[in-house]
């Protein structure tokens, strides 16, 4: 995983992950990537999306981008233009899908947010212990950072 890509979601199991690219501080999900996340068909991720903006949970413009797309087609790479939905998106149509994924993705979402407000911080366990930080080391490492700054207290 390079620099630009960010984990959004592992399962409960381990087994799958969902890595998309960061752009414009936010990351970019096609409905058939949301199909996948949240273990649904394309056409249930397609009609939330719908009640998303029929509802004016979300505006439209801001929160969808098309993306050029090159696949296979039969023995021909055809080019696409496919929308994307950014986070907002991604995570309204988390909070509407009814699936056992749907929950898994509810339950994480409100764990990292509530992890982010109660601590102020958030840190991906993964990404450091593939960087070879320990994560005790980190938490560790960035109340101290804080501390110094006269932001917590030890």
């Amino acid at each position: 995983m390079n620099d630009q890509q960010i984990q959004i979601f592992t399962r409960e199991d381990g087994q799958a992950h969902l890595e998309v690219t960061l752009e414009q501080e936010t990351v970019w999900l096609s409905q058939a990537q949301m199909a996948e996340l949240f273990g649904k068909d394309v056409r249930t991720i397609n009609e939330h999306i719908g009640n998303v903006y029929a509802e004016a949970e979300l505006e439209k413009e801001g929160t969808i981008r098309k993306f050029r797309i090159v696949r296979q087609e039969g023995k021909r790479q055809v080019q696409r233009e496919i929308d994307h939905y950014n986070l907002d998106a991604i995570i309204s149509v988390g909070y509407r899908v009814k699936s056992h994924r749907g929950v898994q993705f509810r339950k994480w979402a409100t764990q990292v947010l509530k992890d982010h407000l109660v601590h102020g911080y958030t840190l991906n366990q993964r990404r450091l212990t593939e960087r070879g930080i320990e994560f005790e080391q980190a938490v560790n490492l960035l109340s101290r950072a804080l501390a110094n700054q006269g932001l917590v207290s030890l």
